[in-house]
């Protein structure tokens, strides 16, 4: 076992000094571009949902902790991603838990709706206490609100998970598809030895289905088989997209409405994770996702406009100072600009936890 530790060490150090040694190349920033704190002492992991009025909805963890302290989701809104305020506490955590994965998006009948798990700092009775906040992942809270994330009501029909594995934690967007459903993605992880520990050994991310508006929903395939955070897209008709976690982003397609999914396509380098995908008025897809890599954190963005099967150089959206940071999530406003939101535990901009949010003009289309 200490041979083994030793080894991970000498490979952390091998890593982090060919990351120091290794020069990085000059990146293309967008020409025009504005950042701005929204929310200050939030570890936030921000979802952004567009409004059918235009307006911008971010769901939030509202705590400047990386998930080790009682909390919530938040509901703030913005009409145009400069200027933020906090319409709702979305859910109510029970005591010695904390409420902070989630997933969001807008139900068929143009309700907000929100998924969100979480943690719970109560031993459970098959093992010894674990680490804060860290005895077992909650089950799923549906959340709904039909006044824009003002007022919510909660329900508990989600489904549950098999022996050995914990509950699926939701990730991502979610969609109302052509065929009328919801469509969105969640993992959960395999545990290693459940009697003495909580520690993962293997995740794989799930797409779920939804045919009555959010109020159930169903496991229907797996889209990583070794995958966590996985967010989703719809491409058009039966054809879907999703962005999985790994070490670094992998892209899979669905042509039959999430039933089977393709082999992966890597997109990013390693330790270039957490990502999104948006589409440009211009027809362009949009993956923005964290970097964790040292000399370069942050968030970049790339564009396809072959439907993903190629992609451009990346661009730079923020800069952090910390590797803590991250998970992008963009959407395009009525004058074409880009509004991403991510987070950071230090950046030029603000030092401490906080969702900062990137008003930014992609660039023209190369023909």
């Amino acid at each position: 076992m200490k041979r083994c530790l030793l080894l991970l060490s000498c490979l952390d150090i091998s890593v982090w000094s060919m990351a120091q040694e290794t020069s990085v190349p000059a990146e293309q920033e967008p020409s025009d571009i504005q950042r701005v704190v929204a929310v200050k002492d939030v570890c936030a992991w921000p979802n952004l949902t567009l409004m059918k009025d235009g307006s911008i909805v971010a769901v939030l963890h509202n705590k400047p902790s990386h998930g080790q302290m009682e909390g919530d989701v938040e509901c703030w809104a913005s009409k145009d991603g400069t200027g933020w305020e906090k319409r709702s506490v979305i859910t109510q955590h029970e005591p010695d838990t904390i409420r902070m994965n989630h997933a969001a998006g807008l139900a068929k009948n143009g309700d907000l709706i929100v998924l969100c798990s979480g943690w719970t700092n109560v031993k459970q009775p098959e093992r010894p206490k674990q680490d804060p906040f860290r005895d077992a992942v909650l089950s799923n809270w549906v959340m709904r609100s039909s006044d824009g994330g003002r007022t919510w009501t909660k329900s508990v029909a989600f489904p549950g998970t098999d022996a050995g594995w914990s509950h699926h934690i939701p990730f991502g967007d979610i969609w109302v598809g052509e065929d009328g459903a919801l469509h969105t993605s969640c993992y959960r992880g395999k545990l290693a030895s459940p009697e003495k520990s909580f520690k993962i050994a293997s995740y794989e991310s799930w797409y779920f289905r939804s045919e009555d508006d959010c109020r159930t929903w169903k496991a229907v395939s797996i889209i990583g088989p070794k995958h966590n955070e996985t967010d989703i897209f719809p491409l058009g008709g039966k054809r879907w997209m999703a962005a999985a976690r790994i070490d670094a982003m992998e892209l899979f397609i669905s042509e039959d409405n999430g039933v089977t999914w393709s082999s992966p396509q890597r997109v990013t380098a390693r330790n270039e994770i957490n990502g999104h995908l948006m589409r440009l008025k211009d027809g362009r897809l949009v993956l923005s996702y964290g970097v964790r890599v040292q000399g370069q954190r942050g968030v970049r963005a790339k564009f396809s406009s072959d439907e993903g099967k190629t992609w451009s150089a990346p661009i730079r959206v923020m800069r952090s100072d910390e590797g803590d940071c991250g998970y992008p999530a963009s959407v395009q406003r009525a004058d074409g600009k880009i509004v991403t939101a991510y987070y950071s535990r230090k950046a030029p901009e603000h030092d401490g936890y906080h969702m900062g949010v990137a008003i930014w003009a992609p660039p023209a289309e190369k023909k």
